[in-house]
């Protein structure tokens, strides 16, 4: 015998599940589009070479904001911080880089409009870019660079030495082939215009359909959570009420994170539910952040201390970020 309500609860969910998708989906493809568009124009090794010649600073500024427009995966992320540190950039620039990337890029930032509205895009872009350039410019006063391991990576038929985060002679070619799993182009140099928007519209397509299991699943979650688990429940357990709320959230993201593509559904369904909105976005940051294949990818190339003030970092970044949209921007949003 099913139980009473049951059936409601699976319609409203089913209702709440194709309003998600008919709203996500265009905003999905667009920002896909602007990802490819960025990895045309934007490849890792041109980004390498944006940053080499700044200083700690002004290069903490130019990191984030190629961070947060040049939405690598974290496969590609990796070497092109790789290629960073092993060309003699500042550890604390590479950071600000590495931690802009998975927080504040096309796709969040077109998800986040669509579900949440202007002010609370707005105003995420703000805080996280701000938080990414003053992490960066802490990290880099610690002298941390005896912490990067010496390693070698090849991707994208380029191979990169970090030296142990000293500069190393040849260390990066340039070569052109595919760029691992994210397709970014690196022999794209000679295309017209013409030929780099139609492979970005291929691309995004094609990201779009590997992506789209990910966002049907956070879709599916957040639609269970409209429909089917009482607002009280998760109020009691996240609500304004809970002091540690905004702290646990930035850290109960990390093993559930996917894609911010399948975050952010249940970001937003938690929100309906009356969790506030900083507490949500401290589980989005945090996600993103230090989710586990961003860590194991990460360790390849830190020492575990640096591996653990990148990830206190990100976890201090979310709750700081969380807390502000609880309180400083509450009136506001």
């Amino acid at each position: 015998m099913i139980p009473a309500g049951t059936e409601s609860a699976l319609l409203d969910s089913w209702d709440y599940f194709l309003h998600l998708a008919m709203v996500l989906t265009p905003l999905f493809i667009g920002a896909s589009f602007l990802v490819g568009l960025a990895q045309e124009y934007l490849p890792p090794e041109r980004v390498e070479e944006m940053l080499r010649s700044r200083d700690h600073g002004s290069g903490n500024v130019l990191a984030a904001g190629l961070g947060a427009v040049t939405p690598f995966c974290s496969c590609s992320t990796v070497p092109v911080l790789a290629g960073l540190l092993g060309a003699g950039a500042p550890t604390g620039m590479a950071f600000s880089f590495l931690i802009a990337s998975p927080i504040v890029n096309w796709i969040a930032v077109f998800l986040l409009f669509g579900l949440f509205g202007t002010a609370v895009t707005v105003a995420y872009v703000t805080t996280a870019l701000l938080a990414a350039i003053v992490a960066g410019l802490v990290i880099g006063m610690l002298d941390l660079d005896g912490y990067v391991k010496d390693v070698r990576i090849t991707a994208g038929g380029r191979e990169i030495e970090t030296d142990g985060g000293a500069p190393a002679p040849g260390a990066s070619s340039t070569t052109g082939a595919e760029s691992g799993c994210c397709e970014c182009a690196t022999d794209a140099t000679n295309r017209t215009h013409k030929e780099r928007v139609t492979a970005a519209g291929r691309g995004a397509l094609s990201f779009f359909r590997d992506t789209l299991p990910y966002i049907a699943i956070g879709i599916a979650i957040g639609a269970l959570i409209h429909g089917a688990v009482p607002a009280e429940f998760l109020q009691r357990i996240a609500g304004p009420e809970n002091p540690l709320a905004t702290p646990l959230a930035a850290l109960a993201g990390a093993p559930i994170y996917v894609s911010i593509s399948g975050m952010l559904p249940i970001a937003h369904s938690l929100t309906e539910a009356g969790i506030p909105i900083g507490t949500v976005i401290a589980f989005v940051v945090g996600g993103a952040g230090i989710s586990i294949p961003n860590l194991i990818l990460l360790n390849k190339l830190f020492e575990r201390r640096l591996l653990a003030i990148y990830a206190t970092t990100v976890v201090t970044i979310g709750i700081a970020i969380g807390v502000s949209f609880n309180t400083v921007f509450v009136g506001l949003l």
